[in-house]
């Protein structure tokens, strides 16, 4: 049974290289997060027809990683929206410095875009007629946001918790803290009084205590040995490359992603120590298990000399 929203808000599901957005009506008009850049023609057709003539007036972001605020710039140029975005992020968006908001590290696009107001734990708004907490959300990203409006029961999570887990814990790959932060932030969300999620991605829902349960033990299998979150990270970062590019040259893909500094920090934890495999080979192997990784889950297949999204 799909959990019941405020009629003021609807979710757009947009799957894994875009992010979730929700829209919000009534009194204004706001967008929460706005998708990967590569679909911010779609994320614009789909706020217009939902709001039928009217004006976006603001738009709001969970945290800004390419997923989330890729739509960003385009929703700027065609509405003018007021954009709120966490207050932490502030100075490196008004630099607008690629390597400290993620992008290069990724290896990821997000066409710049700029901001009028900052969003800090402990804010309060009104989106859709209703009272909206800002809390802070630290562990995949450490400048993330929750949105929860205690009067609805409703939770927006980010990317801090999905039906069947949370985001990568970036952090730890850059070997700062980050696991401890995951469980503190899922400490939170149970202190909430929340009858439905809306996450970053995949379908929202309403056994909030159970998927609790399921992101804790996911988080304790992956803190139990940080070469676990290395790879889980690669196999992330390819399975998105493959979404944005459809397809892969399996032969260009080590050193595709010897180009990606967030990939090559997952191979220093991967690679056990004392190892004497050459830089190159190294690579190679990499490359290798993810692509035998995602075939394996059938989230991609080989097609000649292509690996391909499936």
């Amino acid at each position: 049974m799909t959990p019941r929203l405020p009629a003021t808000m609807q979710v757009f599901e947009r799957g894994w290289l875009s992010s979730n957005n929700i829209l919000f009506t009534g009194p204004d008009t706001a967008l929460v997060d706005s998708g990967y850049v590569t679909h911010a023609p779609q994320t614009l057709a789909l706020v217009d027809r939902a709001l039928d003539g009217r004006p976006l007036g603001r738009l709001l972001n969970t945290h800004l990683h390419s997923d989330h605020c890729g739509g960003n710039a385009a929703l700027q140029a065609a509405h003018g929206c007021h954009t709120a975005i966490p207050v932490a992020e502030a100075a490196k968006v008004a630099a607008w410095d690629e390597d400290a908001l993620s992008y290069r590290a990724t290896g990821q696009q997000c066409p710049r875009f700029g901001f009028d107001a900052v969003l800090a734990p402990g804010d309060e708004l009104d989106l859709g007629g209703l009272r909206w907490q800002v809390l802070g959300a630290p562990g995949h990203d450490p400048h993330a946001l929750l949105l929860f409006c205690a009067q609805e029961g409703v939770l927006i999570s980010g990317d801090a918790l999905w039906e069947n887990g949370f985001g990568v814990v970036f952090p730890e790959l850059a070997d700062e803290p980050g696991f401890d932060e995951v469980r503190a932030t899922l400490d939170l969300i149970g202190t909430l009084d929340a009858r439905v999620v809306v996450p970053g991605h995949g379908r929202m829902f309403g056994d909030v205590r159970a998927a609790l349960g399921r992101a804790g033990s996911r988080l304790d299998y992956l803190a139990a040995d940080p070469r676990r979150n290395a790879e889980n990270a690669v196999k992330v970062l390819v399975k998105f490359l493959l979404l944005e590019r459809q397809r892969i040259v399996l032969a260009e893909l080590p050193a595709l992603l010897a180009s990606i500094p967030v990939v090559a920090a997952a191979l220093s934890q991967i690679k056990r120590p004392h190892t004497d495999t050459p830089q190159h080979d190294a690579w190679h192997d990499l490359a290798t298990w993810a692509t035998n990784s995602l075939v394996r889950a059938k989230a991609a297949r080989i097609d000649g000399a292509w690996l391909v999204d499936a």
